[in-house]
């Protein structure tokens, strides 16, 4: 759940998850982090890594406090207010019988939801973390979502307007910033070392109340619960509470893990299951969000499945033996173009273990683009090696640069709004009529024009400017120039409101 000051609430029977909102982390990488040369693009943000293991044998007796390492991290820790947009009324906030238009006028109530008052605003309270002494800002997607406002305060309670750099729904993280210099900053873990037993101290702002560090261990690892597209939570019996979200995970040495980002929980408040995002897909992801305010994930082209017991004795394989079935290869995809083949068993993908179908997903979405991995498969019982050369999803395009990257000659519209195209997969994930035609909005920079005239992800793009849109080429193509008037008309479908027109302003006169 989402903790807001708005004392509406909703009960829910059973288990339920309860997002909670948390500081945001500090950003960073070392030149150390990158001197394998993993990295084929320079990082904007400075980070701080520490690889170096953990003791994890007891040297002169128990730690009896957590003291010192609190006082030299706390400081990195933040809280973060945010202020959320008013929103216009939806078919979804009136009762069943007032979704039908022909009813309201009867019972008084506009038939065009646009002319319907706003929701009032809301504010929530969430934690963040500094990740460079810049000023960058790691923290959860669902703490900054749909921000009119966001006041970071420091650990010496200064204050400080914070400005949104990027979001990516997909793995729940956001990238905001403060102008400021000097700032403390945490060091990143190694998490891909980490091992169920270890202590960790969660650090955050529950309730609002203020910094607040809890202590537990490490409970398990590769949990996905939220159906994030990208999770790989760290599992911790760690206090985390409403306004924790963003907030830092720590190992005994002070180095961050990860985020901490929901809870699972009958009630709402803790019961000692708490998820945290490891802190080295946290790093990437935040990467990406700074140098070119959006992520770009690895793809492959293939249908995977767990390799369960029953399929790898079915293979001639032992029971025992794990990995990722390829299923399915599609035609002229990467994989097709790099030799793999269905009945293939990856077991390997640069020299990591992958388990199964979800490991390989998130270890293929690590790479960039246009990067050429090592895999080992199994094929026909034996073992292989092939190189893969790993693509990008097909069809989607940016329509313009992200605002926070934008150049000064940067002519086009709907500036830093992402689209692809609509395959089949795409219409049954949004459930997207057949009889439409257009572009999926993927992805839509935060206090953007386009943000601003209510274009969101999951929209679908008829039209630009009066002119049909039949995929994402057509779009791009459409925005490549700012009309005189520097006003965009898009038409575009919602699967909450229809279909409906919106004007995007991106005139001098309205970015001021």
């Amino acid at each position: 759940m989402k903790h807001f000051t708005d004392n509406s609430s909703r009960r829910a029977r059973g288990i339920r998850l309860a997002v909670i909102l948390a500081a945001s982390a500090a950003l960073g990488w070392t030149a150390a982090a990158w001197a394998s040369g993993d990295n084929p693009t320079k990082d904007k943000v400075l980070v701080m890594v520490d690889q170096s293991p953990i003791a994890r044998e007891a040297e002169g007796g128990l730690r009896v406090s957590f003291s010192p390492i609190v006082k030299r991290v706390g400081p990195a820790v933040v809280q973060v207010n945010v202020t959320a947009k008013a929103q216009k009324m939806s078919t979804a906030d009136l009762p069943p019988m007032l979704r039908d238009p022909r009813l309201r006028r009867f019972f008084g109530v506009p038939e065009n939801l646009e002319q319907m008052p706003q929701r009032r605003q809301q504010s929530g309270t969430g934690s963040g973390v500094i990740v460079s002494q810049d000023g960058y800002i790691l923290t959860n997607n669902h703490v900054v979502e749909n921000a009119a406002e966001i006041i970071v305060t420091m650990s010496d309670r200064r204050e400080m307007k914070a400005t949104v750099i990027g979001t990516d729904p997909e793995s729940d993280l956001a990238v905001i910033k403060v102008d400021a210099k000097d700032l403390p900053a945490v060091v990143f873990a190694d998490s891909d070392t980490i091992e169920v037993g270890d202590t960790v101290l969660a650090v955050g702002n529950p309730f609002g109340l203020g910094q607040t560090v809890t202590s537990g261990m490490v409970s398990a690892l590769g949990r996905a619960t939220l159906g994030l597209d990208y999770e790989d939570f760290i599992q911790t019996d760690a206090a985390i509470n409403p306004g924790n979200s963003g907030g830092a995970l720590l190992d005994t040495n002070g180095r961050l893990v990860g985020i901490n980002t929901a809870i699972l929980s009958r009630s709402g408040g803790f019961q000692g299951i708490g998820f945290a995002i490891p802190a080295n897909l946290a790093l990437n992801v935040m990467q990406q969000l700074a140098t070119d305010g959006r992520v770009v994930r690895g793809f492959l082209g293939v249908s995977i499945r767990d390799l369960t017991p029953e399929l790898a004795l079915g293979f001639d394989l032992s029971e025992r033996q794990a990995g990722a079935l390829v299923s399915d290869v599609t035609e002229d995809s990467p994989a097709d173009k790099s030799g793999l083949k269905h009945g293939d068993i990856i077991t390997h993908l640069n020299g990591k273990v992958i388990l199964g179908g979800r490991q390989l997903k998130l270890a293929v979405g690590d790479v960039r683009p246009g990067t050429t991995v090592a895999a080992t498969i199994l094929r026909d019982g034996d073992e292989e090696t092939i190189d893969l050369e790993i693509g990008s999803r097909p069809g989607e395009e940016m329509l313009a640069a992200s605002g926070a990257v934008k150049s000064l000659d940067d002519e086009g519209s709907l500036d830093g709004v992402g689209v692809s195209d609509l395959d089949e997969r795409v219409r049954r994930e949004y459930e997207i009529p057949s009889r439409l035609e257009g572009a999926l909005v993927t992805a839509v920079e935060p206090n953007s024009p386009s943000a601003e005239a209510g274009l969101r992800p999951g929209d679908v793009i008829l039209e630009i400017n009066r002119k049909p849109v039949r995929g994402a080429k057509d779009a791009v193509k459409l925005t490549e120039k700012l009309t005189e008037s520097g006003r965009t008309l898009v038409r575009a479908w919602n699967p909450r409101i229809g279909i409906r027109y919106l004007v995007v302003d991106e005139s001098e006169e309205a970015l001021g």
